[in-house]
């Protein structure tokens, strides 16, 4: 497979524009998927009422789809989504929905226009991104890894496939949607070939989306003190961070090993605008974690694993999809402005 050259990937070097920020980042539409919090619920995270969105059997010969992202497209959306057959190996299919809830999966898996797929080459737990005029989806990828996979495409029909952005071992990689000083940004977790007991988020940049480097710790997993305890084993970078006035809002899982295995929560931290290794807040406690039914029982109990957001950014709504179970997909919902808020006064950096 030959790489894509730096030149065919747009980068000229630009800054985005506002609206073009917006765009990346955002969508302000009728149909944007929102149910308001349930009357006397004091959560800032709250879930949808009609979970899962999409249950463990979408397509025949299907029975799992979870861990998956969205992105506005068009008038609805489009989406790259996490399946398994019965053979439970792990491939991508794109999806469609008028709603955001509501959603058509395409029975035949995603494929590239300028390579094959090696039938060993496995896929999961995709990340989309819109930055300037392409969408760009990175993955956990079986092509020389587990390591980050990428590929970009302009209508989500036709994919091409790019190099490899890290060294195996690699995991959870997410792009910024937009450039910070003229170059791109991935959040990252290196870690191991298999069920990795440990891992902590780093950050690389990249002039090209091609050749990356500059790595920095952005934050470690936690320890034995309080409010660290349900993120002392591995932490992961989960939707795409969000830009908002007090700086990236980064939601990401974090993960305890207890007695009966590992338990997936989500939590939330706020890293700098211009420097994004550093954290400038980060929550002492998860903000969802398995509770409901659809959380604590299926393939893998006790999952709550968010890999996508979508945000209206006149309102401050914020819809959070997640893999529940390894299993299904499920919604949660927030305000921007109260996520951040809880963020800063529920924090412990370390």
């Amino acid at each position: 497979m030959n790489p894509v050259e730096a030149a065919s990937v747009g980068t000229d070097g630009r800054q985005t524009t506002a609206a073009e920020k917006s765009a990346a980042q955002g969508v302000s539409q009728a149909t944007f998927p929102w149910q308001e919090r349930p009357a006397g619920d004091k959560s800032v995270v709250w879930r949808h009422r009609g979970n899962p969105i999409i249950d463990r059997n979408p397509l025949p010969e299907i029975h799992g789809i979870y861990n998956s992202a969205v992105v506005p497209f068009g008038d609805g959306y489009a989406g790259v989504f996490r399946t398994e057959d019965y053979t439970r190996f792990p491939r991508l299919h794109v999806g469609w929905s008028e709603d955001g809830l509501d959603w058509q999966i395409e029975n035949s898996p995603l494929t590239f226009a300028n390579a094959e797929i090696d039938p060993s080459d496995y896929a999961y737990d995709p990340r989309v991104v819109r930055i300037e005029d392409w969408y760009y989806v990175s993955w956990c990828g079986g092509h020389n890894g587990p390591t980050i996979s990428m590929a970009r495409t302009k209508d989500f029909r036709q994919f091409e496939r790019m190099t490899n952005a890290f060294l195996p071992f690699n995991r959870n990689g997410v792009l910024f949607p937009r450039r910070i000083g003229g170059k791109f940004f991935m959040l990252s977790r290196p870690s191991d070939d298999g069920h990795t007991p440990f891992g902590d988020i780093y950050v690389s940049q990249s002039p090209d989306l091609v050749h990356w480097g500059m790595h920095e710790k952005v934050m470690g997993r936690g320890g034995d003190e309080v409010g660290q305890w349900w993120q002392r084993t591995k932490i992961g970078a989960g939707p795409i961070p969000i830009e908002t006035p007090d700086g990236w809002l980064m939601i990401y899982h974090g993960v305890i090993d207890t007695c009966n295995g590992f338990v997936y929560s989500m939590g939330a931290a706020i890293l700098d605008l211009e420097q994004p290794w550093k954290v400038l807040y980060r929550t002492n406690r998860h903000l969802l974690t398995p509770e409901a039914s659809y959380e604590t029982t299926g393939h893998v109990p006790n999952v709550v694993f968010p890999c996508a957001a979508l945000h209206e950014p006149l309102s401050g709504k914020l819809a959070i999809y997640y893999g529940a179970a390894d299993t299904c997909t499920c919604v949660a919902y927030a305000h921007i402005k109260e996520l951040v808020e809880y963020t800063k006064a529920n924090s412990t950096v370390f």
